[in-house]
């Protein structure tokens, strides 16, 4: 699952609360314009797990609820709990109105050693965005924190993907403290009841039918920061536990 997926290495993203009974004429207008995402099954979706890291003091927690105009996320995405699916080293930053990503394609098996250095089970290809994301981790002593997990409906510009839109629904956040990569939820809390977190993403210019589709459907756009919105609503002390984790 997913495992094929071209991502957007630098993009703009707006970001948009909706009630979820908007989603089959969301997808009607999008239709026109973009092809789904071939990873979706019958109902349009696919499901999305990330195990996020954070630092002890919740450092990046903290750096998205505060707005800081650069900030970052780590996270290791994953689709099932196939022991022979891999997984993903994702780093995602926004500077400024720009959001980049790096994406470094993990045996699932090795996640530990790959975190702990070992790169010889990496293609060479994901050497770079290997070092962004174990760089990061070790400045900032980030170790497991949470797993966020929601369904994805994702349309994509069929040719050279600088265009796409994604409505993520069922959005669900508990601790995880550490690398046990499982799709099932002990105690979860939903982040957004009933709606979805409407993203229309590009790469260059800004296109025409997104101020269309927002006219239409009365768009008010404005954060739905997934990670820092279960830490609010769980609280932030049940992710504060002492880092117990070591990767080498």
């Amino acid at each position: 699952m997913a495992v094929h997926q071209k991502i957007q290495a630098q993009r703009y993203e707006l970001k948009f609360i909706v009630q979820e009974s908007l989603r089959p004429r969301i997808r009607g207008f999008v239709s026109s314009y973009l092809e789904l995402d071939a990873n979706a099954s019958d109902d349009y979706s696919y499901p999305i797990h990330s195990l996020y890291l954070d630092s002890p003091g919740l450092h990046i927690y903290h750096g998205s609820i505060n707005g800081d105009r650069n900030r970052y996320k780590l996270r290791v995405r994953y689709y099932d709990d196939l022991p022979t699916s891999p997984v993903f080293l994702e780093t995602k930053r926004k500077v400024c109105d720009v959001v980049h990503k790096q994406r470094c394609m993990v045996p699932r098996a090795a996640l530990r050693d790959v975190l702990a250095g070992d790169t010889t089970l990496l293609r060479p290809e994901a050497l770079r965005d290997h070092m962004a994301f174990c760089h990061l981790m070790h400045q900032t002593n980030a170790t497991p924190r949470a797993i966020v997990s929601y369904v994805r409906e994702a349309w994509v510009s069929p040719h050279d993907n600088s265009v796409r839109v994604t409505m993520d629904r069922e959005v669900c956040v508990e601790p995880r403290f550490d690398l046990r990569l499982r799709t099932a939820m002990d105690k979860p809390v939903t982040v957004f009841p009933r709606q979805i977190v409407l993203e229309l993403k590009f790469t260059s210019r800004f296109p025409h039918w997104f101020r269309e589709l927002v006219e239409t459907f009365d768009l008010m756009q404005g954060g739905a920061a997934k990670y820092a919105g279960g830490l609010m609503l769980y609280g932030e002390q049940s992710f504060l536990r002492a880092p117990e984790l070591q990767y080498a």
